[in-house]
């Protein structure tokens, strides 16, 4: 499990370190095995999203349609939801 979590770890800093002039904030949240399943069965399913696009998507979609009133929340989940690229061909 350690090593999981430094590997994610790694994995983030490389990712933020390619979005320098953005606002991230990432986290580390365990996630329920089927929940896991269906996100690498949806990601291997659809090549041009990947976990970071699937997990903003999920989170403003839920955000919006719990009644979050911001164009900014807004438009991360149509970015997300329409874009034909993962986040890291965006790189």
């Amino acid at each position: 499990m350690e090593t999981q979590v430094a590997k994610a770890i790694e994995e983030v800093k490389t990712y933020e370190k390619a979005l320098p002039n953005t606002s991230v904030v990432s986290f580390i949240s365990e996630v329920p095995a089927p929940l896991k399943e269906a996100m690498t069965v949806f990601i291997e399913d659809h090549p041009n999203w990947d976990q970071y696009r699937l997990i903003q998507a999920a989170l403003a979609g839920f955000l919006v349609q719990n009644g979050v009133e911001s164009r900014v929340v807004t438009r991360l989940y149509l970015d997300n939801m329409f874009s034909r690229k993962s986040i890291r061909e965006e790189l």
